[in-house]
């Protein structure tokens, strides 16, 4: 569907087509009619399918027609990058609309409260916030959400895994109960459509094919040592100089500092970012790499949602994710807007359970890749021996960059070599 079909203001759609939309994703498609109509939604969809649109551009359309004098939305989410990419998606849409928002987060050096506070009791059209920063707010006294008539719950899932359940019950108690309440969230478990009792009137639902990375998406796994992966990152940062903007994923902010460390070159930059850094170094890092002028970005999953980085390469799971749902949110960061992208996932032995979840939940498995002699060699020296990870497939690993699609067998002998699966 063409947007110009939904019904939006002109204006609106023009700005649509400044920034370079004609046709609707399927989430918009479905979403957007039903918020237009005044109805509260719960709706589930993947990662890059397009879900902040189909939220901003009805509410901004609503905004444009009434042009009220207070506060219209709050928008809450889980993290501050997330915050950041929506508030930045709104200034986009409306650069000729005159609409006002701000991103309220905690994290930074303090300087933004003061303007924080301003457009929370002065009231922006728009209210980004994250739940603890924007609670401190409230418990100063000077927030005007008396008159606030749509509040949209984005990736609910994930504030009520973080623990923001208290929180998100707290903020709605100073909004007004006739409101019109959208929730979107990857997946819709038990918790959610129990929340959404007690903060919905009569939703309606909508959920798309979900918990499978995106078709543009090419995915692989090397089976390696520990000892094994910073050199076989390497060689295939190497064998592809092409691949320009590449994000590695670890499981704790330690490991950044490690994989940073072992990766560093001077023919590029690299960089690590977690939650430990102060929220105008994250930014400076993330406009570094949006830019190009940092090749390779090591993070944990605080950017695995809430990162919004166009024509990334190559995601690279540098430990795999004990939540089988963060792959798909991993992965999703390349081959967005139905663009293509690599997904390179390395798995020692303890993370057979976990690769096992994650094909359970997309349905298929991924294709296994032979480790480079030069990789695959490094361990021989180490240990005067070939390693379990090529005996056990009964033949010697080539070496080819990691996007061939050679089989190689699983740690269990008795287990069949595995074709690549083409998903349709």
């Amino acid at each position: 569907m063409v947007f110009e079909n939904l019904g939006l203001i002109p204006e609106l759609l023009e700005s649509i087509e400044y920034m370079g939309f004609s046709e609707t994703t399927p989430i918009q498609e479905k979403a957007i009619p039903v918020i237009m109509a005044g109805k509260d939604l719960i709706a589930s969809a993947q990662t890059g399918t397009g879900k902040t649109a189909a939220f901003l551009l009805p509410v901004m359309n609503d905004i444009c027609r009434k042009r009220p004098e207070h506060t219209h939305t709050l928008i809450l989410v889980p993290t501050r990058e997330l915050a950041i990419q929506i508030d930045q998606q709104i200034l986009g849409l409306a650069y000729t609309l005159n609409i006002t928002s701000i991103a309220v987060y905690g994290g930074g050096d303090g300087s933004g409260w003061e303007q924080e506070k301003v457009a929370l009791s002065k009231g922006a059209d728009m209210i980004v916030a994250t739940p603890g920063r924007l609670i401190s707010h409230l418990t100063q006294g000077y927030v005007r959400f008396d008159k606030i008539e749509m509040l949209v719950l984005d990736e609910a899932d994930r504030m009520l895994d973080i623990g923001f359940y208290d929180d998100i019950m707290l903020i709605i108690s100073h909004i007004p109960a006739a409101r019109q309440t959208l929730m979107f969230s990857a997946t819709i478990p038990y918790r959610i459509r129990s929340l959404s009792k007690k903060i919905m009137k009569n939703p309606v639902e909508i959920s798309l094919e979900m918990s499978k990375p995106a078709d543009g998406v090419i995915q692989s796994v090397y089976h390696l040592d520990e000892s094994q992966k910073i050199p076989l990152i390497n060689t295939l940062l190497g064998e592809n100089p092409d691949h320009q903007s590449v994000l590695i994923f670890t499981s704790t902010r330690r490991k950044v500092s490690d994989v940073v460390g072992g990766l560093r070159s001077g023919k590029y930059l690299v960089e690590g970012i977690s939650s430990a850094l102060e929220q105008n170094e994250r930014e400076e890092m993330l406009i570094r790499f949006r830019s190009r002028q940092c090749r390779v970005l090591v993070a944990t999953d605080v950017l695995s949602r809430g990162i919004d980085v166009k024509d990334i390469n190559m995601v690279i799971n540098y430990d795999v994710p004990s939540d089988a749902e963060d792959y798909v949110h991993r992965v999703g960061r390349t081959a967005r807007a139905e663009k293509t992208g690599i997904a390179v996932t390395l798995i020692n032995r303890l993370d057979q359970t976990k690769m096992q979840r994650i094909e359970k939940l997309i349905g298929y498995k991924v294709n296994i890749v032979s480790l480079p002699d030069s990789v695959a060699g490094a361990i021989v020296k180490n240990r005067g021996s070939r390693s379990s990870v090529s005996d056990s497939a009964g033949e010697k690993p080539g070496n080819r960059k990691y996007h061939k699609n050679r089989s190689r067998g699983d740690w269990n002998k008795n287990s069949p070599n595995r074709k690549f699966i083409n998903k349709t």
